[in-house]
């Protein structure tokens, strides 16, 4: 076999492969052998029937047509290993010539990792805020804990915030009733924000007994980006009065015997979150930093998959209906063409992170060990409410293990740079995150992203581009999360092929099938 290799562009390769027939014989006698076994002709057992016998009822055509579509995936991946290129996604192959008895000749375009220079990570320098634990923050937690030992009262004044009133509500669009948008007797916090935009300012200043008319736009539901007009009832108004913050209620919220204790408890415990959420600013803005000195090519095909991903996921919130989605868009100051482009930047953003990442990882020799990769699925189980074992079926089932490994990897390399770059605080005095940030980049068992409560980061999905298209040291999902399906650029594809074979001419169109596409969650 014969093969060269021609660079369209730092993203993008073209294969030229020549298949002598000869080295195609195993194929001839693999074709004939199943075609035999398919047909029946009088005179001959089912399979027995020789090739000039099969060759003279079914014409060569049919002999050629299985024989290509069998030695294109194998010819094709002994022409990426001899080119050294590492391919993503599928192949665009073309069968430009069939010589019976001569040579198979094709074409094969696909993307494939670029060349990656990276930056030198002790040149990177991030600022990150300060870790310290205030006497505030210490109250704020206090008040908190004395919040869920609370007891509601009812008051004869009006609604204030963080009162919790009884409420009924209803919504029409255009004179019409919406039926989600009914219910009596609901229990609400008031500035919690945890229902529809405009209801805590509408409550506040209300009476037991009023009723109030405000506009809102629809967020989900049939009526999705849409005003409504909603009503609102208030039924009775309760405060929530707190313990006194004493001795005695440090032994009933806790295992001190004194408040002094519960502080200081209270106090070591915040540190650790603020540590935790130190290091996932520092994570973050270490990997903004990367990114930004990073010249990473993108390969079309593959920011495009990622694009395809997650329009899909967007329209997928308004059942599929574009024009709802359109609504909602504008209804949020966007037009749905910034909203588009929007979507295709964080695309872009998600894959170079992948492809910088997984360079990082090939350069510095990262391994994932197989306990690793289990505390993944653990974790990810947990967060999605299922069993270690119904979770990895699903994976499984979804092909996403290969992008769970991925992503581990890639929070690994990750980590590495962190440990090369410089942390200053606010001071700009160095921070040593150094037991946050062992060679997993983990915490007490937990990666950093898990260990702070929501997601820090991409994706898919938040406020940092991850190597799945959403998350770096996250699983697929996360805020990124299980959710579904970011393009994997790491994973090349190995295409099996359907050839249709002209047997008056000996050329042939060639349709690549089935090529195995790995996504980012599940």
């Amino acid at each position: 076999m014969k093969s060269t290799v021609e660079h369209l562009s730092p993203t993008r390769v073209k294969l030229a492969v020549e298949v002598p027939f000869d080295e195609l014989k195993p194929n001839f006698d693999r074709a004939y052998k199943k075609i035999a076994q398919q047909v029946r002709i009088p005179g001959f057992r089912p399979g027995k029937a020789p090739a000039r016998i099969l060759d003279q009822r079914l014409g060569r055509g049919v002999v050629l047509e299985e024989v290509v579509n069998e030695a294109i995936p194998a010819k094709y991946g002994e022409a990426v290993s001899e080119a050294e290129v590492q391919p993503l996604g599928q192949p665009e192959i073309e069968v430009t010539e069939i010589e019976d008895g001569d040579k198979l000749s094709f074409t094969a375009e696909v993307d494939v990792r670029p060349e990656i220079t990276v930056p030198d990570y002790a040149s990177i320098s991030v600022q990150v805020d300060d870790a310290e634990v205030s006497d505030a923050d210490v109250d704020d937690q206090l008040k908190g804990l004395q919040a869920r030992f609370g007891t509601l009262t009812g008051v004869d004044r009006a609604v204030q915030n963080g009162d919790f009133v009884v409420i009924d509500l209803s919504a029409t669009v255009d004179g019409e009733a919406v039926e989600e948008a009914q219910t009596t007797g609901m229990s609400h916090e008031v500035g919690s924000g945890q229902l529809i935009e405009g209801l805590d300012e509408a409550l506040e200043g209300m009476t037991a007994g009023e009723t109030k008319q405000f506009t809102t736009t629809l967020v989900a539901g049939e009526h999705a980006g849409r005003d409504a007009e909603v009503s609102v009832t208030v039924q009775s108004v309760k405060e929530r009065q707190l313990p006194e913050a004493d001795d005695e209620f440090a032994q009933l919220a806790s295992e001190f015997d004194t408040l002094d204790e519960l502080k200081d408890d209270l106090r070591t415990r915040y540190a650790r979150v603020k540590r935790m959420e130190q290091g996932s600013q520092a994570r973050d803005r270490v990997l903004e930093a990367l990114l930004e000195a990073a010249d990473v090519p993108l390969p079309e095909s593959v920011v495009q998959s990622e694009v395809e991903v997650r329009a899909h996921e967007a329209v997928h919130e308004f059942d599929h209906d574009e024009q709802k989605l359109t609504q909602y868009v504008e209804s949020q100051g966007q037009t749905r063409e910034e909203f588009d482009t929007e979507l295709r930047t964080t695309a872009e953003q998600a894959v170079k992170t992948q492809l910088l990442l997984d360079k990082i990882a090939d350069d510095t020799g990262v391994q994932v060990e197989q306990q690793e990769l289990m505390e993944r699925i653990m974790m990810q189980a947990q967060r999605f409410g299922v069993s270690p074992e119904e979770y990895i079926q699903q994976a499984q089932q979804a092909n996403q293990l290969g992008a769970i490994f991925a992503d581990v990897r890639r929070g690994k390399a990750l980590a590495t740079v962190v440990q090369a770059a410089t942390i200053t605080g606010p001071d700009g005095e160095p921070v040593d995150l150094s037991e946050l940030f062992g060679t997993a980049g983990e915490v007490e068992g937990e990666t950093l992203d898990e260990a702070v409560e929501g997601p820090t980061e991409v994706t898919a999905d938040e406020d940092a581009p991850t190597a799945e298209g959403a998350d770096t040291a996250a699983g697929p999902g996360d805020g990124t999360q299980v959710a579904d399906a970011g393009t994997d650029a790491s994973d090349p594809a190995s295409p099996s092929s359907q050839v249709e074979v002209d047997d008056s001419t000996g050329t042939a169109d060639t349709e690549v099938v089935g090529a195995p596409d790995s996504t980012s969650r599940t």
